[in-house]
């Protein structure tokens, strides 16, 4: 039985400190990050000495889409990618549910007043796959709301002006919560004036679903829809590998919670960081993965700033990323 993983939402504790005992623990798994990391010639150790900054080596996402362990542990949740025709889907094991329900709301109450909100989500196409993580959150979020009024919507109906009424009457505000392709038929099929001091998180998922559309298109058509400003449009970053999300408040800048940190990598040599600014692959330690792989390499294509937040700007193509994938094509 491993130690209690709960260190890593002790903010008091510097995060290098946490990575350490994260990196100590996943590093003595027989896994396909130790052998990634043997590939690299690369061990804990190397953590104390030469470039304070140094990470972990980050393990492509795409090795979720086999088991992360040679012996795979008991897990009482299993997410798995909604995928699409052809491709294989990611599985994420969850061997502490209780762990991830944590990173949840420690995460979206480090950015907004969680208890001042009821939630309604609206996920089309998600609802087909029963093992999605997103589908998961939002049953844990709605149902922890006290009000009775927060829950799932309808699909391909409008919003009940019934319940609009009720929750402006409650005193509380309200977020709608739904992936972007989702929100966005519901904006053009119903559209509706929201209460005032409503707000709008979306996760993202548009290009796998319908056109493109640019964040800053998305969100001037939600907030036409409903009634709000484009401010009010917020969004959330994360995916089926991982077990905490990243936030923007509409300015398309994404903020990590403490146990969770974004950089940036060289797409011709993932093992290099770029200075703020530059352009180039998302990389994550997210710490909450304590009983999977906490670093990740995704095929998103972004840029950090000096302050640490970090905005999305579309996948790279597969076969731009070279390198990236050898020890799993290998495996």
């Amino acid at each position: 039985m491993s130690a209690d993983p709960r260190f890593i939402f002790e903010g008091n504790t510097p995060f290098r400190t946490r990575m350490h005992r994260v990196a100590r623990h996943q590093y003595a798994q027989a896994g396909t990050w130790r052998r990634f990391c043997d590939a690299l010639g690369w061990q804990p150790d190397q953590l104390e000495q030469g470039d304070p900054d140094a990470i972990p080596p980050l393990l492509p996402v795409e090795a979720f889409q086999q088991p992360l362990f040679d012996q795979a542990p008991s897990a009482d949740l299993i997410f798995r990618s909604s995928g699409t025709t052809g491709t294989l889907r990611s599985e994420h094991p969850v061997t502490e549910p209780e762990l991830y329900r944590e990173a949840i709301f420690r995460g979206m109450r480090s950015f907004y007043p969680l208890d001042d909100f009821i939630i309604l989500a609206y996920t089309p196409g998600y609802s087909d796959n029963p093992n999605s993580s997103l589908i998961w959150m939002l049953r844990e979020l709605t149902a922890a709301e006290s009000s009775g009024c927060s829950g799932f919507l309808p699909l391909d109906a409008p919003i009940p002006e019934t319940l609009l009424r009720k929750i402006e009457d409650s005193g509380k505000r309200l977020l709608l919560f739904g992936a972007a392709f989702g929100l966005i038929d519901l904006a053009e099929r119903f559209p509706v004036q929201l209460p005032a001091d409503a707000l709008i998180m979306e996760t993202g998922g548009m290009k796998t679903h319908r056109r493109e559309i640019s964040r800053d298109a998305l969100h001037q058509k939600l907030a036409d829809a409903f009634g709000l400003s484009p401010a009010q449009v917020n969004s959330e970053y994360g995916m089926t590998e991982l077990l905490s999300q990243a936030y923007s408040d509409g300015s398309g800048w994404f903020r990590c919670p403490h146990w969770m940190q974004v950089s940036i990598r060289n797409p011709e040599n993932p093992l290099e960081p770029l200075p703020p600014d530059e352009q180039g692959l998302i990389g994550i330690i997210d710490l909450a993965n304590y009983h999977a792989c906490s670093f990740l390499l995704t095929g998103d294509r972004g840029e950090m700033r000096p302050d640490g937040s970090f905005r999305v700007l579309g996948r790279f193509i597969p076969e731009n990323l070279r390198g990236c994938n050898f020890l799993i094509d290998q495996d």
